[in-house]
């Protein structure tokens, strides 16, 4: 029997999850809004300070009391977008657009990713197209991927020298 292709979203979801990562679901602004609150309810991050590098996002979410700051030691959380959305192994790509030229290890444990559905592509080369069509006059650097959101144990090879997170999917429907 063929292999039965599941559609990219469905794709994703399965393995974003099974990284360990937790997805939220929105249909409009006004459920991301409520979603991004009881996630900083459930954690008790409401008054705490936020690594927001994206003035387009610190508008959106303006009317929360969360602090903004630059100093990532001070960070509770880092609140962003990302550049797309891999399905073929439920991680997400994310370039200087959104981290600037910070490494991975270096950012908060704890990530808040706000993406479309627009954003799903199957495999890395399609995000790394999408990336090149995307900035054609400046490409942005530092391109690199967020695949582990469970704290590992036991370390192995594979594993080695990535960075775990601590990750929640804010995905608004756009389609």
């Amino acid at each position: 029997m063929p292999e039965i292709k599941l559609p990219i979203d469905e794709q994703f979801t399965i393995n974003f999850k099974a990284n360990g990562g937790k997805f939220l679901y929105c249909e409009n602004m006004e459920e991301i809004r409520k979603s991004l609150s009881y996630i900083l309810k459930e954690n008790d991050w409401e008054n705490e300070n936020v690594l927001l590098l994206n003035n387009h996002l610190a508008e959106l979410f303006k009317d929360f009391s969360f602090k903004r700051t630059k100093k990532i030691p001070e960070c509770s959380f880092f609140l962003s977008t990302c550049e797309y959305l891999i399905s073929d192994d439920g991680s997400i790509l994310v370039s200087s657009n959104q981290i600037a030229e910070k490494k991975l290890k270096e950012l908060p444990d704890n990530l808040i990713i706000y993406a479309t559905t627009s954003q799903f592509v199957e495999n890395i080369g399609e995000g790394l197209k999408g990336i090149k069509k995307n900035n054609k006059q400046k490409l942005p650097t530092n391109i690199t991927t967020i695949k582990h959101f469970k704290t590992q144990e036991d370390k192995d090879f594979l594993t080695y020298g990535s960075s775990s997170k601590n990750l929640y999917l804010l995905l608004l429907e756009d389609l």
